[in-house]
């Protein structure tokens, strides 16, 4: 990998810090050579500290480092994007990220459907939605429907209607994290039991 260090006076290149599992940007710092190099040997993310003027490595006090994943270069030879696990928050002020954001998986859309979920669940006494009802009836219910859910996909599986087919498939996935969140879960659970069978 050839970083272009040269086009800046300082000698310095900005590195995007990203959270190799998340996905979140984390921070952002600047490098020299000699950072990147003793990032690269100790697996520990190295910065150059513009107001201390020396090697600065994120964690050397705090004990919260960025445990390197891999470095990719942008397209002008002058950016890093670094992938890190982070020990700890990233930001000095203590949260997460630099920008005061928690550093959580996110799955887009399912993510703020995960939330919604959540909301009915803890106002479901007041609420008059269909996911409130569900709560309300408790876990038999739930997982019965989870149960009539399955068996709607299978049976559209054989036909040859795929807009049923899909439509069919959300369904059981909405139940699916009702019944999750139920029971006390959600899909960053399902996840990473994957994730351990891999």
């Amino acid at each position: 990998m050839k970083v272009d260090f040269t086009k800046n006076a300082d000698g310095l290149v900005p590195a995007i810090i990203q959270d190799a599992t998340t996905k979140n940007v984390l921070m952002l710092g600047y490098m020299n050579e000699e950072a990147l190099q003793k990032t690269q040997d100790t697996k520990k993310v190295t910065f150059f500290s513009r107001s201390k003027q020396r090697l600065w490595t994120k964690g050397e006090e705090s004990g919260n480092f960025l445990e390197l994943v891999d470095i990719k270069n942008d397209c002008d030879s002058d950016t890093l994007l670094i992938r890190a696990n982070p020990k700890g928050p990233t930001c000095h002020k203590g949260d997460d990220t630099c920008w005061g954001e928690k550093n959580e998986q996110s799955y887009g859309f399912l993510s703020n459907l995960e939330e919604i979920i959540a909301s009915r669940q803890e106002k479901q006494e007041d609420e008059k939605s269909y996911v409130a009802s569900l709560f309300r009836k408790g876990i038999n219910k739930i997982a019965q429907k989870v149960g009539e859910e399955a068996v709607e996909v299978v049976i559209e599986a054989k036909d040859e209607n795929d807009e049923l087919f899909l439509n069919e498939s959300a369904d059981l996935l909405f139940h699916l994290m009702i019944l999750l969140k139920a029971k006390g879960y959600g899909l960053n659970d399902v996840v990473k039991t994957l994730e351990s069978r891999h």
